[in-house]
């Protein structure tokens, strides 16, 4: 059966997902139960394996998303060094925002845009860096973790929440490291991960920050790290459905293991390669091939007559196109995020099949065509 969900989140879920898949999950009774802290204890081991998360860092689950998951890494633990913000896309531009203007933290931002990366080898590692390691909004992810020094003196604070399960992570290369569960395994929304190494762990320890915390923000207790978090104590209310649904996802997951979850996403990549190599009015935002993502693909048409359109027809032409594959339940919500370029983004993490992506890239040239001759 055709699965036409490209969306970029809440992501496709696995493959042979259904309902039945919930059938276990313990509704009407408490997180904080025995059963309850059970499920969340082991979404918590279970990330960890799969991932090769070492041992003596630790993993919880937060609200609120990666978001949720960051915003609270970012107000417990900015502030006692100076910042550097890598900015490229959307939401690392979000993240630089809510760093200068809500934290009010003086930060060197190193920006460049769409389809390309500040040069990486400028980061004043003296200082904390906040960095997303794939931008879902712009197709574009970093190229390798080599670019960050193992004496660093300031932490490495990476949303990796379009990457994680699909890309190499270089553990020893990571301080602060987030993701949501509604991504690569196409979990549901609203929960956020939190990994901190013991060098992060340190820094709340020892790091009172000038400004209120909320409480969903709030990972110390009597000074020292509340464990609690990492061990299923969640700081709020989590949805033991979508916990369910999450457990279902690593079971999976963990059957495939790692490499096969990276490799599922690449051939994803490859099939939109392949056909991209043979046009030529379509071609990826990535200005190169080594920061080239592997889950959120994002493309451009370079065809004469949609150049020279305004920003206004593009951006019509392109949701044209979009529409009348949704219409067709072929391929849902693949159109770019709204601040990125006009074109079309297809995700492609390791709950995709190449076969569904090869129908839709058919039926998109089909329909492209189509309009192009249209025009006048």
């Amino acid at each position: 059966m055709h699965n036409p969900n490209f969306s970029s989140g809440p992501c496709s879920k696995r493959p042979k997902w259904t309902l039945d898949a919930l059938k276990d999950a313990p509704v009407g009774r408490s997180h904080r139960s025995g059963l309850g802290k059970e499920k969340l204890s082991k979404a918590i081991k279970d990330t960890k394996n799969i991932l090769g998360i070492p041992d003596d860092y630790l993993a919880g689950i937060l609200p609120a998303s990666d978001t949720g998951a960051f915003e609270a890494a970012m107000w417990s633990l900015l502030g006692p060094k100076p910042i550097t913000v890598l900015v490229w896309e959307s939401f690392s531009e979000g993240w630089a925002t809510d760093v200068t203007k809500q934290l009010k933290l003086n930060a060197t931002i190193l920006k460049s845009e769409y389809g390309k990366l500040p040069d990486l080898y400028a980061v004043d590692w003296s200082t904390d860096v906040v960095f997303v390691a794939n931008g879902t909004t712009s197709g574009v992810k970093i190229p390798h973790w080599n670019w960050i020094p193992a004496d660093r003196k300031g932490l490495s604070v990476c949303d990796a929440t379009s990457a994680v399960f699909a890309m190499e992570i270089d553990w020893s290369k990571i301080d602060v490291l987030t993701f949501s569960w509604q991504k690569c395994l196409g979990g549901e929304a609203a929960h956020g991960m939190l990994v901190l190494s013991p060098k992060a762990v340190a820094r709340i320890e020892s790091y009172d920050p000038p400004w209120p915390l909320p409480k969903i923000f709030r990972m110390k207790k009597a000074g020292k790290i509340n464990l609690g978090i990492f061990e299923g104590d969640t700081i709020n209310t989590p949805s033991m459905l979508c916990v369910e649904d999450y457990l279902d996802a690593l079971k999976w997951a963990g059957e495939l293991g790692l490499k096969e979850l990276i490799a599922r996403s690449n051939r994803n990549l490859k099939a939109i390669e392949d056909w991209v190599k043979k046009r030529n009015w379509i071609d990826f935002l990535a200005a190169s091939e080594d920061i080239r993502s592997n889950t959120s693909v994002c493309l451009a048409l370079t065809g004469d007559k949609f150049t020279k359109m305004s920003k206004d027809g593009q951006s019509k032409f392109v949701k044209s196109i979009a529409g009348e594959l949704s219409k067709k339940n072929l391929a849902h919500d693949i159109g770019s995020y709204r601040d990125a370029p006009a074109g079309f983004r297809f995700w492609c993490g390791p709950t995709i099949e190449p076969e569904n992506i090869k129908i839709a890239l058919e039926e998109l040239e089909k329909i492209y065509h189509q309009k192009i001759a249209s025009l006048k």
